[in-house]
């Protein structure tokens, strides 16, 4: 087992910790920040079953162990399924054989963390406004328009590099792939449905460093297609942006690689256990 289960102890509450040794019955003063223990207590039916088998519990226990959680679980699934389903069109559904690929995914503890906190940090979104310097022309000069943004709008979003300081680069970039993944995984159907027009594709596409001369064939392309293609774009400019490399953004440039497997598990995880239970983990695209 690697070293990316450790970090789930980061985030877990008293709470989570008290229901995990409980429900898991984990061995009197065991250390609960051991990655092994803790990934064997994630992937606990029992703690599965507290969790996810009485929706009316679901609140106590905080939104990034019950991720966990769903995380291990679809471990578990496809450990027994030759195929899942895959969007073909809005609400339309096709087998695809490539279990053996998210299996290879959910392999990796630093991907199944990775995944657990791309859910948790999308239970709130941020949203606000800020200001950027006003276009060269007569009368402008020294001034200033505010802008709107939103986590879950990446036109908006990606409108935020427009004069960012180059330390807030990766984060921006960083983020715009998160929301990429996030939307495409979780709400693959609204994505489908709610495909941006030629002007923002090509807002984003620029935004992504893409070079003029693929613009054209991207700019046509099918909604979750293009999230996929922008996604691991953005996810490789925070790499290519950060002044330092960390473990942390090494798993992003890993998950760049792999963002089609990544989409494809969040489809599961969504389908089975986080869209249409009675735990409102998310506000829904388009609220905010």
């Amino acid at each position: 087992m690697d070293a990316g289960a450790s970090g789930y102890a980061d985030h877990l509450t008293e709470t989570d910790l008290r229901l995990l040794t409980t429900v898991g019955q984990a061995p009197a003063g065991s250390d609960l920040t051991d990655p092994d223990l803790l990934e064997g207590l994630l992937a606990d039916p029992r703690v599965f079953d507290a969790v996810f088998g009485r929706p009316e519990d679901v609140i106590f226990v905080s939104p990034f162990l019950a991720f966990g959680v769903a995380v291990h679980r679809a471990a578990l699934d496809l450990s027994g399924l030759d195929y899942l389903p895959e969007r073909s069109g809005p609400r339309q559904r096709v087998p695809v054989f490539d279990t053996p690929e998210l299996r290879d995914f959910l392999g990796s503890a630093q991907r199944r963390l990775f995944l657990a906190e791309l859910l948790a940090s999308f239970t709130r979104v941020a949203s606000g406004r800020y200001r950027v310097p006003s276009r060269w022309g007569p009368g402008n000069a020294g001034r200033s328009r505010t802008r709107r943004f939103s986590e879950l709008d990446p036109v908006r979003l990606a409108g935020m590099l427009d004069g960012a300081p180059a330390e807030s680069r990766p984060g921006i970039y960083r983020r715009l792939g998160d929301v990429s993944l996030f939307l495409a995984g979780v709400f693959p159907d609204y994505s489908a449905m709610h495909a941006l027009g030629p002007v923002d594709v090509t807002r984003l596409l620029r935004s992504a460093r893409v070079p003029a001369g693929e613009l054209h064939g991207l700019a046509t392309a099918p909604a979750l297609d293009l999230l996929e293609y922008l996604g691991a774009r953005w996810y490789q400019a925070a790499l290519a942006a950060a002044p330092v490399r960390t473990a942390r953004l090494d798993v992003v440039g890993d998950v760049a690689q792999r963002f089609r497997q990544a989409r494809r598990v969040l489809n599961h995880l969504a389908d089975r256990y986080l869209i249409g239970t009675s735990a409102p983990w998310f506000p829904q695209p388009g609220a905010s």
